[in-house]
C-alpha cells in the first residue's frame, strides 16, 4: 500500500541533529537533514539533480551543502546557489525542501505538499508542558516490519497479556473484555483489570505489593502517532477511569516512523506522573521498555516475514481485530484521496446514475 505522504513524521529527536549531515530515509524518499547557524533543522531531497550523487555524501560550506561530486551547492531552501565553472543557474537545478518543526525536543517532518503543511496539526499532549509530569526520550526501535503492523499493535490490548507475561501484562487479563470506540479522530481501545496482581513493571515503579486496579488505554492518532495510557492503583482505592491520575500513571508514545514498506523506526518515549525529576528511574523505566518492545519486535519482524511468502489462505480476523480494521480502512482511504483527484459535480454529463 502507497504511505500517506500528507502527515507529519517523527524525522529523530532534537539531539539527533547537529552541524554533521544526517542521511535518513521515510515514506521511501531520502533526506538530508542537518541543523544552521541559527538553530534551524533543514531537511532536503538527498540527491544532487546533476549525476544522482546523495548530498549527504557532499559536505557543509556554511549554511550550504557542496555536492561531492562537481561541486554544486544548495542553500536550505533547496536552490542551487553555485555552479562550479560557469554563472549561470539552471532554473532545474534545485532539490525539494520539506516543511519541518520542532516541538518539545522532537523533529517533526512534512513528507507531502508544503503548501499543506500546518503545524497547528502536529501531535501535542498538555502533559508536555505540565510540571507535575516528566518527559524522557527513549531511544528508536528499528523494526523490520510494514510501519502499518507496527502501529496496529499499539492499539491492540490484547497481545499483552501474551507477548509481555513479565513486564506489561501477566495471566489475570488474558480473558478480560476490550472496548473499543471508533467514533473519534484517534482510534481507542481500552480495558480495566480490576483486582489482580500488579505486572512486573509496577511491582517495580509502583511499590504495590497487594491487589490493584490497573488499566490500558490505546490511542492511535493517523497516521502512525501512538498514545498508551496506562498504569496502577491500589484496588481499595477503586478508583473510577477518570481519577486515573490519582494513580501511577504512564503515557508511553510511539511515535511510528515508515522507512520502506519493509522496515520502520519506533521513536519512543513516555511522559509520567511519578518519580518527577529522577533520571535514575528513567534509565531503569528504560530498561523494562527495552525487553518489552524487543518481545514485540521479535513478534513484529516474525510475522512481516511470514506475509512475504506465498500464503496457502487467507488471513482470519477475530473479535480483538476491531481497532486494527478500523485503522487499516482509514489509512486506505486517505491513501485514496491523495492519490485521486475530484474534479466535483460535473456540468452536462451523459452519464446519469440512479439510486
Amino acid at each position: 500500500m502507497p504511505f500517506i505522504r500528507n502527515a507529519w513524521y517523527v524525522a529523530g529527536w532534537s539531539r539527533d541533529f547537529g552541524d554533521d549531515l544526517v542521511a535518513l530515509t521515510i515514506t521511501g524518499q531520502t533526506l538530508v537533514m542537518y541543523r544552521t547557524s541559527t538553530g534551524e533543522v533543514v531537511a532536503l531531497e538527498d540527491r544532487c539533480p546533476h549525476r544522482q550523487l546523495p548530498l549527504s555524501k557532499g559536505k557543509r560550506i556554511g549554511d550550504t551543502i557542496q555536492c561531492g561530486y562537481h561541486g554544486m551547492t544548495f542553500n536550505g531552501q533547496g536552490k542551487c546557489t553555485r555552479v562550479p565553472g560557469q554563472d549561470n543557474l539552471p532554473a532545474s537545478a534545485y532539490v525539494d525542501a520539506y516543511a519541518v518543526h520542532e516541538r518539545h525536543g522532537i523533529v517533526w517532518i512534512w513528507m507531502g505538499d508544503p503548501t499543506l503543511a500546518d503545524t497547528d496539526t502536529v501531535f501535542d499532549l498538555p502533559e508536555f508542558s505540565d510540571p507535575a509530569w516528566h518527559a524522557h526520550q527513549g531511544e528508536g526501535l528499528h523494526i523490520e516490519a510494514n510501519y502499518l503492523n507496527v502501529a496496529e499493535n499499539l492499539v491492540d490490548p490484547a497481545h499483552v497479556s501474551f507477548v509481555h507475561p513479565t513486564t506489561l501484562g501477566n495471566a489475570s487479563s488474558e480473558n478480560v473484555p476490550v472496548h473499543v470506540s471508533t467514533q473519534g479522530k484517534a482510534i481507542v481501545a481500552w480495558r480495566w483489570i480490576r483486582d489482580a496482581p500488579p505486572i512486573g513493571f509496577f511491582q517495580k515503579f509502583g511499590g504495590f505489593s497487594g491487589n490493584v486496579d490497573r488499566w490500558h488505554y490505546y490511542y492511535l492518532h493517523l497516521p502512525s502517532t501512538a498514545v498508551i495510557d496506562f498504569g496502577s492503583a491500589d484496588a481499595a482505592l477503586n478508583l473510577p477511569e477518570d481519577d486515573r491520575n490519582k494513580g501511577v500513571r504512564i503515557f508511553a508514545l510511539h511515535f511510528v516512523t515508515p522507512v520502506t514498506e519493509d522496515y520502520t523506526i519506533d521513536h519512543w518515549m513516555h511522559l509520567r506522573n511519578t518519580a518527577v525529576g529522577d533520571e535514575a528511574a528513567s534509565g531503569q523505566m528504560d530498561a523494562m521498555f527495552k525487553i518489552a518492545f524487543a518481545e514485540d519486535k521479535e513478534i513484529l519482524e516474525a510475522c512481516h516475514a511470514e506475509e512475504k511468502r506465498p500464503q496457502k489462505r487467507k488471513p482470519i480476523r477475530i473479535a480483538i481485530d476491531k481497532g486494527p480494521n478500523v485503522y487499516r480502512k482509514r489509512i486506505r482511504d486517505l491513501v485514496e484521496a491523495e492519490t485521486t483527484e475530484d474534479l466535483g459535480e460535473p456540468v452536462a454529463p451523459t452519464f446519469i446514475q440512479h439510486e
